[in-house]
């Protein structure tokens, strides 16, 4: 898909529920509109495909092309053709607005290359910060939560054997490899050579 040089391109998705139903005349609509705006026009049409589904064959091509910035602007019919939900609108309208990408509502007049388009931009970015600002917030409040109650937050410490470590290290085998012989990370193994040196056992000589 190259872009012709001078031209902006529009990406028209469509969509039916049900294989006995038709995008026609959702593509007629789209097709009038973007023959009058854009020179050329890519179609991405998922017939048979519930507006519920996470995934969506056409949709998904779409969104992959979008990042491949293959178009200027995305065209729809309606909102519910294209989003499942509202947080889906929401974070498909902030990705496209990253992207530096247009969307166009046919029959909702929705044009975000219009200053009340603009606004929709500016109101969906300012909700989905809202939203990852909530979640951060009830993210940080749990864990305080937790703590007070003496709950130790994160990844358990993994559990290791330090006499194992010391046999297997006397044995010759690096930091590395003992790690992953007792499947734990390279610096408790560190640590537990360490705790040996200081309680008296005989030291480990350094090296991976």
């Amino acid at each position: 898909m190259n872009r012709e040089v001078g031209k902006k391109t529009a990406a028209i998705y469509a969509r039916v529920s049900t294989l006995d139903q038709s995008c026609e005349l959702q593509l007629e609509d789209l097709r009038r509109y973007a023959s009058q705006r854009f020179g050329r026009c890519y179609e991405f049409v998922d017939e048979g495909v519930s507006g519920t589904q996470r995934r969506r064959p056409q949709l998904d091509a779409l969104m992959n092309s979008a990042h491949k910035r293959l178009f200027d602007a995305v065209l729809v019919w309606k909102f519910d053709r294209f989003a499942r939900s509202v947080k889906h609108l929401v974070d498909s309208l902030a990705e496209f607005r990253a992207l530096g990408i247009d969307f166009v509502s046919y029959t909702e007049g929705v044009d975000t290359t219009t200053p009340t388009g603009q606004l929709l931009f500016h109101v969906v970015g300012a909700v989905a910060q809202f939203e990852r600002d909530l979640i951060a917030e009830r993210v940080r409040a749990g864990i305080a939560h937790a703590r007070a109650l003496g709950k130790r937050i994160g990844r358990p410490r993994s559990q290791i054997n330090t006499e194992q470590v010391n046999a297997l290290r006397h044995q010759g085998r690096s930091l590395r490899q003992i790690a992953q012989s007792l499947n734990v990370p390279v610096s408790r193994v560190r640590r537990a050579l360490a705790t040996n040196t200081k309680t008296g056992c005989p030291p480990a000589t350094s090296g991976h």
